[in-house]
């Protein structure tokens, strides 16, 4: 393999996902779905770093209501890369977890960001 694809194929990589539970989510539906999110987070080894977050409204004028949609909780895996993103996605507690997320939540969005150096954007 050549040094430039070696260094493409070991870039970290993070998972986001955004997220807004249903407004008649019940509260075992709630307690499913964060037990989930723990088991995934304390018991997958590939993940790097996990961040979960509450959205912050600032009611800066023309910020937040330039947004389509409101997600009120976001998820940000981080991995060492795309292989350990893939064991993670094909992992027994990420299979429940995303069962639980997709019922639970009135709209979802996940996306995979590789991280690349900011001069490659141009």
């Amino acid at each position: 393999m050549s040094e430039a694809r070696a260094k493409d194929a070991s870039r970290p990589v993070s998972h986001v996902v955004l997220f807004r539970p249903r407004a008649d989510i019940s509260v075992a539906e709630r307690a499913a779905l964060i037990e989930a999110l723990r088991k995934a987070v304390d018991g997958i080894p590939f993940i790097r770093k996990a961040t979960i977050g509450k959205r912050v409204l600032l009611n800066r004028p023309g910020y937040e209501t330039q947004m389509a949609e409101h997600y009120e909780y976001s998820a940000i895996l981080d991995f060492d890369s795309k292989a350990d993103l893939r064991a993670y996605l094909d992992h027994a507690a990420h299979d429940n977890l995303g069962r639980l997320l997709f019922t639970a939540a009135g709209s979802v969005l996940a996306y995979d960001f590789e991280h690349v150096d900011v001069d490659s954007l141009v």
